[in-house]
C-alpha cells in the first residue's frame, strides 16, 4: 500500500513534465512540426493538455452542475486557450490556459449554476471562499473556521459567513428529505411545509367586519350568517326568519350599506 502511495505522485509528476515538455515543444520549436499542418498541431496540443482541463472541471463538482457539463465547459476553454496562446508574448502556457479554464467555468457557475441567485457581490466571493476553504482544509488537517478563511482570502469575516450559508443555492434540498421528528421517528420536509389556510387572505377583512358585526340587531347577524357562511339562498333564508324572498333582500341591502358606512368611519380613524 505505501509502495503504491509513493509511486503514484512520482507517476503523475512524470506525466506532468512530459505534458509540459511536449507542449513547449509544440508551441516553440516550429522546425520539428513544419511537416504538419496548424491544425493537426493544435488539435495534438489540445489532446494532451485534456487532462488539466478534466482535472480542473472536477473540482468544482457536487456543486449543482452535472461534472459531464463542466468538462465540456473547462475542454472548450482549453481550445479557446490553445488558440489564443501567443508564443511571442512569453511565459508558461498552462500559466495562461488554467486561469482562462478556470474563468470560464465560473463564469458558467455564475450564469447557469445558482438554482437561488444571491448577490453579485456574494457570488463573485464564493469562488475565494471556497478556493480558500479547501487549500486551508488541506494544510490544516481539518475544516478552517470563518475566521481563518476571511484571514486567507482577505474578506472579512461576516462575508465569509455569508458565502457559506450558500449551500442549497446550488442544488436545494429534496421535499422527501428526511429530518428527525421529535424522540421517535422522522419526517420528510414535505411535511413541515406550510400551506395557505383557504380563508387566509380574508382574515383582515373578517377582523375589521367583527365589531361592526357585532352591532347589527340579532335577525340581521343570522340573516348575514345564513347568506355568507352558511350559502342559503334568499329564497331559504326568507323560509328560515318567516319573510318573503323580496324582503330578505331588502334586509341585505340594508345591512351591506350599514357595513360600508362602519368601514368608511374606520378608514377614516385609521388616517386621522
Amino acid at each position: 500500500m505505501s509502495t503504491i502511495s509513493r509511486q503514484q505522485p512520482a507517476s503523475y509528476s512524470t506525466a506532468a513534465a512530459a505534458r509540459s515538455h511536449r507542449t513547449a515543444e509544440l508551441f516553440h520549436s516550429p522546425a520539428r512540426v513544419a511537416t504538419r499542418s496548424r491544425n493537426q498541431v493544435l488539435d495534438e496540443l489540445v489532446e494532451i493538455n485534456i487532462p488539466v482541463a478534466d482535472s480542473l472541471a472536477s473540482r468544482y463538482a457536487a456543486r449543482g452542475i452535472p461534472v459531464d457539463d463542466l468538462v465540456q465547459v473547462a475542454r472548450l476553454a482549453l481550445i479557446k486557450a490553445v488558440r489564443n496562446f501567443r508564443t511571442e508574448m512569453g511565459g508558461d502556457f498552462l500559466s495562461y490556459a488554467v486561469p482562462c479554464i478556470r474563468g470560464e467555468l465560473r463564469r458558467h457557475f455564475r450564469d447557469a449554476g445558482w438554482m437561488v441567485r444571491p448577490p453579485r457581490r456574494v457570488q463573485e466571493a464564493e469562488y475565494r471562499v471556497n478556493d480558500g476553504k479547501a487549500s486551508l482544509a488541506q494544510a490544516l488537517g481539518r475544516d478552517p473556521s470563518p475566521a481563518e478563511i476571511a484571514e486567507e482570502v482577505g474578506l472579512d469575516e461576516a462575508t465569509v459567513l455569508e458565502v457559506l450559508s450558500l449551500d442549497g443555492c446550488f442544488t436545494p434540498d429534496s421535499l422527501d428529505k428526511t429530518l428527525p421528528s421529535g424522540d421517535t421517528g422522522t419526517s420528510s420536509l414535505a411535511d413541515r411545509l406550510g400551506s395557505v389556510e383557504d380563508g387566509f387572505e380574508h382574515s383582515e377583512t373578517r377582523a375589521v367586519l367583527a365589531p361592526l358585526l357585532a352591532q347589527l340587531a340579532d335577525r340581521d347577524r343570522l340573516v348575514v350568517r345564513l347568506r355568507f357562511v352558511e350559502g342559503l339562498t334568499q329564497r331559504e333564508v326568507g323560509e328560515r326568519i318567516g319573510v318573503t324572498q323580496m324582503q330578505v333582500s331588502r334586509i341585505l341591502t340594508r345591512i351591506l350599506d350599514q357595513l360600508r358606512e362602519g368601514l368608511g368611519d374606520a378608514q377614516e380613524l385609521r388616517a386621522a
